[in-house]
């Protein structure tokens, strides 16, 4: 296996456990753009974030496995996606979090997936 798989396939384990200590804080009551992306799923909240974030690790699992894993033309696009994806999220939840003036659901983790994210990218460019 690839570092680029390597950083990828870890990328999706932390993502794994920055999606479950978002549900298990309830960031949808507390963040409106999660409320949101709830609200399309669900009228009840939890249960929409919750199944919002199963196909988010779900897609982001199948992503590892088949194109990734598989060397599929479709690969690096999507990296590249998880990439955007995650650089994002690592900077928004620290970001909010200073907002706020203190712990935020998704802030603990989502430095890993910044770090992860940023890193991949530099192995993506080597390529």
């Amino acid at each position: 296996m690839s570092r680029t798989e390597q950083t990828f396939g870890v990328l999706v384990v932390v993502q794994a456990a920055h999606s479950a200590e978002e549900c298990w804080n309830r960031l949808w009551e507390s963040f409106p753009p999660a409320r949101f992306v709830a609200g399309l799923v669900s009228t009840d909240h939890a249960r929409g974030f919750l199944l919002a974030n199963l196909v988010l690790v779900a897609f982001a699992a199948w992503c590892f496995f088949w194109p990734v894993r598989r060397q599929w033309t479709i690969a690096v696009p999507l990296l590249w996606f998880w990439v955007a994806i995650e650089t994002i999220n690592g900077l928004v939840h620290p970001l909010w979090s200073l907002r706020e003036g203190g712990y935020t659901p998704g802030v603990a983790t989502a430095p890993l997936l910044f770090f992860l994210a940023i890193y991949l990218a530099m192995q993506l460019r080597r390529r």
